[in-house]
């Protein structure tokens, strides 16, 4: 390879932020004990928020963004992984406090890879990225319902932010488990997508504006919360006896104004979905669920490639509620 490479740079200089595509070297990459090619990326929230200004996120500049990746092996000093080993990347503050994943390379500890299952490939993966790890974890801690509880049954489930990256792939695979499931959704033009993904029920989010009494009819037997905020309690009120909210997200607000109520008279709980720091172990198990769980087809036909400089035209999109779909970033197109 050559000693050169393009990646996207973010810096701020006297409070001026800025984002380039630029040339960095291999001496650039200061972190981990494995060199890696990378295939592809993709374009997350937080990737965009980064992007912006930082996000309040970013605290060490010039910096390379892009919290996720797959690829393959250049050199490793751990044995775990060899030349050409395909492997992925999410989180471990990767794209935060680590160079990240919009560079043609990156260095990363050997600690937070895992191989690429023999069922996908690197561009699945990418389809995928963040966001569908994600998806798989709260569909996981929803199924967990029948085996904590011993052998009480999940039926009907609600997904909020229904159309987003998180919410159509968590949409598909509850669906593909069998559940009934109810998708939460502001955009009336979505409902034959979200159809389409599985969904057996679409319900505007609208209705969950407006106080919540402390207890309302128990509806759900599981819930998949991409929202958080105000709507929260009144989900929560509307789950039934021991039914699992799983939270990954805040678009909707970092608060909630809840009671008790639901938690001590019907023992719901509230499963907190911490994607960047989830273990090896549990990726591992993931990763190689998501080709019995996920049509890629399906993916597909919503996913865009992006070069980097497409890249840095779209993510404002993100941002304004004006981007449908996923996005992988390809560092070579």
């Amino acid at each position: 390879m050559s000693d050169k490479f393009k990646a996207i740079v973010i810096n701020n200089q006297n409070d001026k932020f800025s984002r380039d595509l630029k040339e960095i070297s291999k001496s650039d990459l200061k972190d981990g004990n494995v060199f890696v090619k990378i295939d592809y990326s993709s374009l997350n929230y937080k990737d965009a928020l980064i992007l912006n200004d930082g996000g309040k996120i970013v605290r060490k500049f010039p910096f390379v963004p892009g919290i996720d990746f797959s690829g393959k092996v250049v050199e490793s000093e751990d044995s775990k992984f060899k030349k050409d080993d395909d492997i992925i990347l999410t989180g471990f503050r990767v794209g935060e406090s680590y160079f990240g994943g919009f560079a043609q390379y990156a260095k990363v500890d050997s600690n937070f890879l895992i191989k690429t299952p023999k069922e996908l490939d690197n561009h699945k993966a990418m389809m995928m990225g963040t966001a569908g790890f994600t998806a798989l974890q709260c569909a996981f801690a929803v199924k967990a319902r029948e085996e904590l509880l011993l052998g009480e049954k999940v039926k009907d489930v609600l997904v909020t932010g229904a159309t987003g990256g998180v919410g159509s792939i968590a949409v598909m695979i509850l669906s593909k488990m069998g559940y009934d499931v109810h998708a939460v959704t502001g955009k009336k033009d979505k409902n034959e997508y979200l159809k389409d993904l599985g969904a057996k029920n679409i319900i505007d989010r609208k209705e969950f504006d407006g106080e919540s009494k402390l207890l309302e009819k128990g509806t759900w037997d599981g819930v998949v919360d991409t929202v958080g905020g105000a709507s929260l309690t009144k989900i929560l009120a509307q789950t039934k006896p021991n039914g699992i909210v799983a939270s990954c997200g805040n678009a909707g607000g970092i608060k909630i104004n809840t009671t008790v109520m639901p938690f001590i008279i019907r023992g719901v709980k509230l499963w907190g979905i911490d994607s960047s720091g989830a273990s090896i172990k549990r990726r591992e198990f993931l990763w190689n669920e998501a080709s019995k769980l996920i049509d890629f087809a399906k993916i597909q036909s919503f996913t865009k490639e992006l070069s980097f400089t497409e890249l840095l035209d779209t993510y404002p999109k993100l941002l304004k509620g004006e981007y449908f779909g996923r996005a992988i970033v390809n560092p070579n197109k």
